[in-house]
């Protein structure tokens, strides 16, 4: 198995299961991806640069959408988390139903315009 899938696979509940639909929705959103594992976490890379990257925080309890261009982005601002980053924002999830499908396709759309 890919390291990167490896990584969301062996995820706890509710993490995995939030993982999992993120990668669908990135999957199904995006084109010419590569999906890698670097820094110990599933990371998006499109036409050969770094695109986004998720992340479980199991001491925090969320799954993050991290944007590597995220400070460019201008749509849905309001779901945009910082936390002291100059260039990437993400997209934070504390459970599945609150997953956004037509925040995260518009926000992914958008980043894909920047690449």
């Amino acid at each position: 198995m890919h390291p990167a899938e490896d990584y969301i696979i062996k995820q706890p509940e509710p993490y995995r299961s939030m993982l999992l639909h993120l990668q669908v929705i990135i999957e199904h959103s995006i084109t010419n991806f590569e999906l890698k594992y670097k820094w110990s976490i599933p990371f998006y890379y499109v036409n050969g640069m770094p695109f986004c990257y998720l992340n479980a925080s199991h001491k925090k309890q969320f799954v993050d959408l991290v944007f590597v261009k995220g400070n460019q982005l201008t749509v849905f601002k309001e779901h945009h988390v910082i936390e002291n980053r100059k260039k990437m924002i993400s997209l934070r999830y504390k459970s599945l139903d609150t997953i956004d499908d037509t925040v995260i396709k518009a926000v992914l759309q958008e980043a894909l315009m920047l690449q």
